[in-house]
């Protein structure tokens, strides 16, 4: 039997590497977090600078995430058909290149440009790590390690969060792009540190790299797991996007708080965030990715309702990181999920492409919760979103098969 076609026996522990692959997937998150952040802080004096317009400054994030989008679906089915460090190294130096020469924009035209390229290896990333992590970590530990990559991202705002007030006023917005090219030296040593998992290359890929794209519908029962995924990526995005860009606007308007005041909320929320997403890893390992996936549903419908009523200044910054906790900790379930619906020859499209189109939709979070808040007030606006997590736990309970222990395919 060709060795294609055999089914490889799963790794049984952590060795050396699977920690470096697992290095490599968080490597690529964080940096993914850290741009997004450090965008959005040097949006004014980019501006300034340039001369650009509200609605100009703006469309450099929206651009970014489009480009995120289109990257995530390419390259997630590249990366099933040529290899997950080959393409994952490419991601990461197309991202690095491009964030690098937004430091020579002359203007709005060419910095856009820029910004978007650098979002299509900034969308590749996320699918890729996930599909590398659960491939080289042992059956048993599969959610955890999905959960580690995860607080990559975590780890990456938080770095800019602490990095941009000290550096931006050194060495400007074009010192902070500039600083962009130090991935480009990582994905070399990722390409030489970490090879393919075996059980990517102990199996033939799909013929042709769009057939990867055709194994997501590829039957009935497969095209209802893509549907339900889709569904909990839109919330998952829609959820986050929608309560961390107008959370620190809600509090200024109804709280009266200051800039020092909101960011103090903001640390605290990102490190509840990070405990819910490390959690998320160890219950799904240990009862299952379906209870895990409705407790912290369940906890979202409850923390959002609870939050919006809230007024004490110490019941809002630690409720604050509760919320946080069950919103964003669904996020360390997904990688785990989705390798264990899909095979090998379709486990990264399905990663980038289903997140991806979930962050899409998520993108209009912040105008949805915008008109709520306009119509209604900012309190009501947030306990709408609860709504969205009592659909999560519909699709969930469904629709969403038991796959804890599952041998990938």
């Amino acid at each position: 039997m060709d060795i294609a076609d055999r089914v490889m026996a799963p790794p049984t522990r952590v060795d050396g590497y699977a920690r470096r692959a697992l290095a490599a997937s968080m490597l690529g998150y964080a940096m993914d977090g850290f741009d997004l952040l450090i965008l959005g802080f040097m949006l004014k004096a980019i501006s300034a600078d340039l001369g650009l317009s509200g609605a100009e400054a703006g469309s450099l994030v929206t651009w970014t995430l489009g480009g995120a989008v289109v990257g995530g679906v390419l390259f997630g089915m590249l990366s099933d058909h040529v290899g997950r460090i080959r393409v994952l190294t490419w991601t990461i130096l197309i991202f690095a290149l491009f964030t690098g020469l937004c430091a020579l924009a002359t203007g709005y035209r060419d910095l856009l440009v820029y910004r978007t390229v650098a979002g299509l290896g900034l969308g590749g990333e996320f699918g890729i790590g996930m599909a590398l992590a659960a491939e080289s970590w042992p059956s048993h530990l599969r959610a955890r390690a999905s959960s580690y990559v995860g607080l990559g991202w975590q780890a990456g705002v938080l770095l800019a969060a602490l990095a941009t007030p000290l550096l931006l006023p050194v060495i400007g917005w074009r010192g902070m792009f500039a600083l962009g090219l130090a991935p480009a030296l990582v994905s070399f040593l990722v390409r030489r540190a970490v090879g393919e998992p075996q059980s990517f290359t102990a199996r033939r890929p799909a013929a042709g790299w769009l057939a990867s794209l055709k194994l997501l519908v590829k039957d009935r029962a497969t095209a209802k797991h893509s549907f339900a995924l889709f569904v909990l990526c839109s919330v998952q995005n829609f959820g986050y996007f929608g309560l961390m860009i107008w959370l620190p606007s809600y509090l200024s308007t109804r709280f009266g708080y200051g800039l020092t005041q909101s960011a103090v909320w903001t640390g605290v929320t990102i490190l509840g965030m990070a405990l819910g997403i490390l959690l998320f890893g160890e219950l799904a390992d240990r009862i299952g990715r379906r209870p895990a996936f409705l407790t912290y549903q369940a906890g979202a419908v409850v923390m959002v309702l609870v939050y919006s009523q809230l007024t004490d200044p110490t019941a809002l910054l630690v409720g604050g990181a509760v919320m946080g906790l069950f919103v964003n900790g669904m996020l360390g379930g997904y990688g785990a999920l989705m390798s264990e619906l899909y095979p090998t020859a379709a486990r990264a499209t399905a990663q980038n492409v289903l997140f991806n189109l979930g962050r899409a939709v998520g993108g209009f979070g912040p105008l949805v919760v915008g008109s709520l808040a306009a119509a209604y007030s900012f309190s009501a606006a947030i306990a709408l979103l609860a709504t969205i997590y009592v659909l999560d736990m519909v699709v969930t309970a469904l629709l969403i098969p038991e796959r804890r222990g599952a041998a990938l395919d």
